[in-house]
């Protein structure tokens, strides 16, 4: 299941649920419930389908299929299971919309953009796109409007966050990635140009939280007045990271904090939505 990234999907859907009714209620259960096995169910469906690729990888050689602790066929029924009663917890409990999100957020990230990451290393760009959808889940169980501008770029926020965030691992584990066939951003751009497309799109998504509270989403002005320091000190530590550091890319600082920056926006949308 992926634990940790489905808990971390099941978070977003839960702040849309939330910044959509301002409110806190027992159906945060069954949303957090429907989208960590419909998540869950993603992921496992997703070993099932690289199960070959995974087993040349060192970040992927001991998942449960690739280290035989189950069979291929065992991995691929669990998927169903979960994938089945994720969709029917948000169709009986959460509405039909919110559980057509979940069935077409699984056909995009186990069709196209798993098909597309052993095309380009690019895939994450329409990829993200599935970051986007649990938010959106959330948020239309609260009964609001999908094309409302609030939820509109809070999505944006989310899918400008996890193209920095994936290619990070993608930089990191670079040398699995060409073991097993596919492509690497070391066989396209120098470390310089890395590092400059990188910190271009932390930038971007430093100013795509900003707008958040220029268009009023965030109006309490502690939270505005946090929000700023956020993003000066996102800006100016990546900049260290990248351009300061002796090694090429200090990976580990800046996955936690490219990730804690993303919780703390969320955070703050959930603080000013509740009070």
């Amino acid at each position: 299941m992926r634990l940790g990234v489905s808990l971390a999907v099941s978070f977003s859907a839960i702040t849309g649920y939330i910044v959509a009714t301002s409110n806190i209620d027992f159906k945060l259960i069954y949303i957090f419930l429907g989208v960590l096995l419909l998540s869950g169910g993603a992921s496992a469906l997703n070993q099932f389908q690289e199960r070959n690729i995974d087993s040349l990888m060192n970040r992927t050689k001991n998942r449960p299929i690739p280290s035989k602790l189950i069979s291929s066929t065992d991995g691929f029924i669990i998927s169903i299971i979960l994938s089945i009663a994720g969709f029917l917890v948000l169709y009986f409990m959460a509405g039909f919309v919110p559980s057509i999100l979940g069935l077409l957020n699984m056909l995009w990230y186990n069709g196209l953009y798993t098909l597309l990451k052993k095309k380009t290393v690019f895939a994450v760009i329409p990829g993200s796109l599935t970051g986007v959808t649990p938010l959106l889940i959330g948020w239309s169980s609260g009964e609001a409007y999908l094309l409302d501008p609030q939820i509109i770029f809070i999505s944006f926020f989310i899918y400008m966050w996890q193209i920095p965030h994936f290619w990070l691992l993608l930089i990191k584990n670079a040398e699995d990635y060409k073991n097993a066939g596919l492509g690497t951003f070391h066989s396209l751009f120098s470390e310089a140009q890395i590092k400059r497309i990188l910190f271009a799109w932390i930038i971007s998504t430093s100013l795509t939280s900003m707008l958040l509270a220029y268009f009023g989403f965030i109006q309490s002005q502690i939270l505005f007045v946090l929000l700023i320091i956020l993003n000066v000190f996102i800006s100016i530590s990546f900049y260290q990271i990248l351009f300061k550091s002796k090694k090429f890319i200090q990976f580990k600082k800046a996955f936690i904090e490219i990730n804690a920056f993303m919780i703390i926006v969320l955070g703050l949308l959930i603080i000013d939505s509740l009070f």
